[in-house]
């Protein structure tokens, strides 16, 4: 039986043709190899995904860390508000086991982003903190002029229209932050406006029932 093979040349693909007699018979194959393009394409593409993912990892734990940081304010507002101060003894003292129970369970989540920052940027932040730090230390002492200066300093975080004077040397200060830390600068003086706002809004509440008080006392002994 007469057999004859034949090797053609290689393709553009490094493929091999084959063919074979036999019996009358002939058949044909075809092999074609993956390209290096293809396969880098193929990598790149893999890549590009998993890069979208990662990135939606760190938006969710950005958003869980936010959550954690606003729950623990709204329990320490309850805590502090004047309504848990015009409750009964045990019934305040019940509510408040069950916020610090509710404190204790959020504080067990651990939720951490870390920002990549350069030297520079490092840098940046740590002064953009001490300069709020010092703000902070001096509320007790002047809870006005300290809560103006924090008016400032967040009118240098946000792009809408301040409603006061900025700090321009801040936000040169938070301009040299990396983008994730400006944001969470500016939510950590959102944060400490409010509780100034919830403060005084008590003493108010406080001053407001102390005159109340004073003036029933002196229509009774009228």
């Amino acid at each position: 039986m007469a057999q004859a093979k034949m090797s053609g040349a290689k393709s553009g693909g490094g493929g091999e043709a084959v063919q074979q007699a036999g019996g009358g018979q002939l058949r044909g194959r075809f092999c074609r190899s993956t390209s290096m393009a293809d396969r880098s394409s193929r990598l790149l593409e893999s890549l590009d995904q998993l890069e979208r993912r990662v990135e939606a990892l760190r938006d969710a734990a950005s958003s869980m860390e936010q959550e954690k940081e606003t729950l623990l304010e709204m329990i320490h507002s309850i805590q502090n508000s004047q309504d848990m101060r015009n409750i009964s003894e045990g019934e305040r003292e019940e509510l408040n086991l069950t916020a610090k129970r509710l404190m204790g369970r959020t504080l067990t989540v651990e939720v951490s982003v870390e920002t990549i920052r350069n030297p520079q940027q490092q840098e940046s932040l740590l002064h953009a903190t001490r300069m709020i730090d010092e703000v902070v230390g001096k509320l007790l002492d002047d809870l006005e002029d300290s809560k103006g200066h924090l008016m400032s300093l967040y009118g240098a975080c946000t792009s809408e229209v301040p409603l006061g004077p900025i700090d321009q040397k801040f936000q040169s200060v938070v301009i040299g932050c990396a983008i994730e830390d400006q944001k969470k600068i500016k939510r950590r003086l959102e944060t400490l406006l409010r509780n100034i706002e919830n403060s005084e809004k008590s003493i108010m509440l406080l001053e407001h029932q102390k005159t109340t008080t004073r003036q029933l006392c002196n229509n009774g002994r009228d």
